[in-house]
């Protein structure tokens, strides 16, 4: 079984906002594969399941608040028996500019509170995960700028990276992470 997060926060006023890239990702796979988004409830997160490539797929939004992220996670790795290696987490990169992502497989949270408490809760760095460009610092790293909203051209390259994620995301039911990093890391523009 896989398990495919995307981190963001909950309720309307999030929504649309640079910190729920990793659930904007999420729902837009689902749309791409026409997988049925009939969300379901369980240990603070909303699921939804899926079989892809013969093999059963989660995709899970956590509903606690971005810092709690990990709790969620690890619930669900608890109560349905994920592998660690089996896990993807989409999420917002500052570091990023709107347009790129990088795909990581361990490393350090680079700051991302959600990232920070899926470490703690798991007690590892080491889990696969897909970062999205959401601005530089150089635009601000403060809250005001990570619940801001996208501005129209930058709504536009999130839906090329999003189009991109979603072939990831296909390669990756096949093929693995390690395929995944080798063929579409790529440099910032």
């Amino acid at each position: 079984m896989k398990l495919i997060v995307g981190l963001g926060n909950p309720g309307k006023d999030y929504d649309g906002t640079r910190h729920n890239t990793g659930f904007y990702m999420i729902d837009n796979y689902l749309k791409y594969k026409g997988i049925d988004a009939n969300w379901k409830s369980k240990f603070s997160g909303l699921y939804v399941d899926g079989i892809i490539n013969g093999e059963k797929v989660l995709f899970l939004k956590p509903q606690k608040f971005m810092n709690l992220s990990g709790e969620v996670v690890r619930d669900y790795v608890n109560f349905f028996k994920i592998d660690i290696s089996n896990i993807v987490v989409i999420y917002d990169d500052l570091d990023l500019n709107p347009g790129n992502f990088k795909l990581k497989c361990k490393g350090s949270s680079g700051g991302h509170n959600g990232i920070k408490d899926i470490e703690k809760n798991l007690g590892t760095n080491v889990f696969n995960r897909i970062k999205v460009g959401i601005g530089s610092i150089k635009n601000g790293n403060g809250p005001d700028y990570v619940l801001g909203k996208f501005s129209l051209d930058d709504q536009k390259l999130l839906k090329s990276v999003s189009d991109t994620i979603n072939l990831i995301l296909d390669d990756y039911f096949v093929h693995g992470f390690d395929f995944v990093l080798s063929k579409y890391n790529r440099k910032n523009k």
